[in-house]
């Protein structure tokens, strides 16, 4: 495997305590899925999941021999990459790790290329997650169903779980908290800054930031953006009585019992103060959990639990799906779309995810769950992310989900930093939202101001 990116390839593979040229699982992986194909290239960011997918590819690469290229980017930067090249004449990247944020762009705009298209004979494995169908375009009705054609293959299905001091927990008599009210009084108890915070939330402006980690309350509370997105109502509805609840709690969670600086805070500070012992709580997409018990990153080693988010009473939890997906480029060689195909048949299986997981990484395959892997205390995350993989939300179906999101990170770091009241920055993001939707020909409407 080989990267194109500025991280030099053996600082890498000495993070991951391999020398260069190592075979990661010698005869690990049966039965061999892919055989003299032609090398790829993988246009991925660098997240809290990549090693562990680099990992599975060094596996990949052993067991075929096959070549693997990663171009290794940061978010924004994968994104722009992959928007130049699937718009030029010949791609140069064969797989798209594409975010959830604009998967539906890549599909809408007839980018990415049917994985049946390309082999008719590819068969999905039935226990891989298809995250709310988002794996599958119906490109005559714009939807995403299994009655359209597989577009994608699943690659880390990522969440925002609940992290919580176990320790703490035990020695305060108290359980996982279910709802929002538990988890503010739990918060609040264990909140003494400087040294301990009650919870630390992100709050900063970016790609897919503050909006990112804000739904699992708007959700939770009942909330939503749109009105019915499956039958192509795009109707606003962001300034709901339940969506002023979402972000009433978010802020006064951050004033109250949260981080000075919530406002400027993104996923490294937020990570940051948990694996350092300076939070009780955080709520960070469930790809991060490997720092929690790296002694070479975390003094909490063993300490850390997790539990699907809170919602309040009536609501299930409701973590807004944030995953990963393989699409195939369309405009690259024909070969190069095959090699891609068989990489993919071979990442699905239950073999090829079991070792994800013993990496770090989030497995795609329901399977790895009922595994006895997931009784070890090493991996204790794993049920409770099987609880609540069921009750994603995949908060966007549309290729415009960017220009929403843009509108909802200003708003959502204008409301954490005090610049502007909730009822303000709903009613604003919530009018900017039905423009945008409007000015894309969808049906669509909003609700009347807040008061």
């Amino acid at each position: 495997m080989t990267f194109t990116t500025r991280i030099p390839r053996r600082n890498i593979l000495k993070g991951m305590g391999l020398a260069a040229g190592a075979s990661l699982l010698p005869g690990a992986l049966r039965p061999l899925y892919a055989a003299s194909v032609a090398p790829i290239t993988i246009v991925i960011n660098q997240s809290p999941w990549f090693e562990s997918f680099s990992k599975t590819v060094e596996a990949y690469e052993a067991e075929t021999g096959n070549k693997v290229e990663l171009d290794v980017n940061p978010f924004a930067g994968s994104l722009e990459k992959q928007r130049n090249s699937v718009r030029a004449s010949a791609g140069q990247y064969d797989i798209l790790i594409m975010n959830s944020g604009w998967f539906a762009e890549m599909y809408a705009g007839g980018f990415v290329e049917a994985i049946t298209d390309i082999d008719p004979g590819f068969k999905l494995d039935p226990d891989v997650y298809t995250l709310g169908d988002t794996i599958y375009y119906d490109a005559a009705n714009k939807t995403m169903t299994k009655a359209g054609k597989l577009m994608s293959m699943p690659v880390s299905p990522l969440i925002p779980m609940l992290y919580y001091r176990g320790d703490l927990y035990q020695e305060a008599g108290l359980s996982a908290p279910k709802t929002f009210a538990e988890l503010e009084a739990n918060a609040k108890k264990f909140h003494n800054p400087p040294d301990m915070y009650g919870i630390v939330q992100r709050g900063a402006r970016g790609p897919h930031t503050v909006a990112y980690d804000f739904y699992p309350y708007l959700y939770g509370f009942g909330g939503g953006i749109f009105k019915d997105q499956a039958t192509g109502d795009y109707s606003v509805t962001l300034n709901s009585d339940h969506g002023r609840e979402a972000l009433d709690y978010y802020v006064r969670l951050a004033k109250e019992a949260g981080h000075p600086k919530t406002a400027a805070a993104d996923q490294a500070e937020v990570i940051q103060a948990m694996v350092t012992g300076h939070s009780a709580h955080i709520m960070m997409v469930i790809a991060a959990w490997s720092q929690m018990d790296d002694p070479n990153k975390s003094a909490i080693v063993d300490k850390v639990e997790w539990a699907p988010t809170p919602s309040v009473e009536g609501f299930p939890t409701s973590p807004g799906l944030g995953h990963w997906l393989a699409g195939i480029s369309k405009n690259v060689p024909d070969d190069r779309k095959r090699a891609a195909v068989e990489f993919l048949r071979w990442f699905q299986t239950k073999a090829a995810q079991l070792e994800t997981a013993k990496a770090g990484g989030i497995p795609v395959n329901a399977a790895v769950y009922k595994e006895p892997i997931a009784d070890e205390r090493r991996y204790r995350w794993m049920k409770p992310l099987a609880e609540a993989l069921p009750h994603a939300v995949n908060i966007y179906q549309f290729p415009e989900a960017s220009e929403v999101i843009s509108v909802l990170e200003l708003g959502l770091n204008r409301a954490v930093a005090g610049e502007i009241t909730t009822t303000d920055a709903l009613n604003g993001m919530s009018d900017e939202i039905e423009k945008i939707m409007g000015g894309h020909s969808y049906k669509t409407g909003k609700l009347d101001p807040l008061k």
